[in-house]
């Protein structure tokens, strides 16, 4: 087993890893970056790999996706949809047990769609705030993701400034008079 500043950084460069090739729209990386069956220990000759040790994503609305063929389905869908995306990772904290271990994040994310005109380069640039857990599994290969959720960060509105808003004082008004 390696010293375990060396495991933290090693799972950090993996997720790195992972967020580089989504960034580049490598399927292949990616597809490398997961878990397969057989390092789950599942042997899909006599079982069926969503039985056991199943991988998961959850993108942000969307449902729960398991099993590798649901979860690589998904990235390709979004690399084929997004023709540009860069992600500013903020807040990754990195924590490891044993062969398992657990990164959380906020995924700061910049992306365009396609243009909207002929000759274009790049459709309207949007930022997104996104907060996620990514849990990794040691396998003789290096550190593979076994599940990834996602989840929005709801923006302050208007009203959420607004000390006399429809919905009464914001709880961090402080006590009422």
């Amino acid at each position: 087993m390696s010293a375990p500043h060396t495991d933290v950084e090693q799972v950090e460069a993996a997720n790195t890893a992972f967020y580089e090739a989504l960034e580049r729209g490598d399927f292949e990386e990616v597809s490398a970056l997961w878990l397969t069956p057989a390092e789950l220990g599942v042997d899909e000759t006599y079982h069926d790999p969503a039985d056991t040790g199943v991988i998961s994503c959850v993108h942000p609305g969307w449902p729960v996706l398991t099993g590798r063929g649901e979860v690589l389905r998904s990235y390709a869908l979004i690399m084929a949809n997004t023709d540009y995306i860069q992600f500013f990772l903020t807040d990754v904290h990195v924590s490891v047990t044993g062969d398992t271990a657990l990164v959380t994040c906020t995924e700061n994310i910049l992306s365009g769609g396609p243009a909207p005109e002929e000759g274009a380069e790049l459709g309207p640039l949007l930022g997104q705030l996104v907060v996620a857990t990514n849990v990794f599994r040691r396998t003789p290969s290096g550190w593979k993701l076994w599940s990834h959720h996602a989840s929005p960060v709801l923006a302050e509105t208007a009203e959420d400034d607004d000390d006399t808003g429809a919905n009464g004082p914001h709880p961090d008004d402080g006590p009422l008079a």
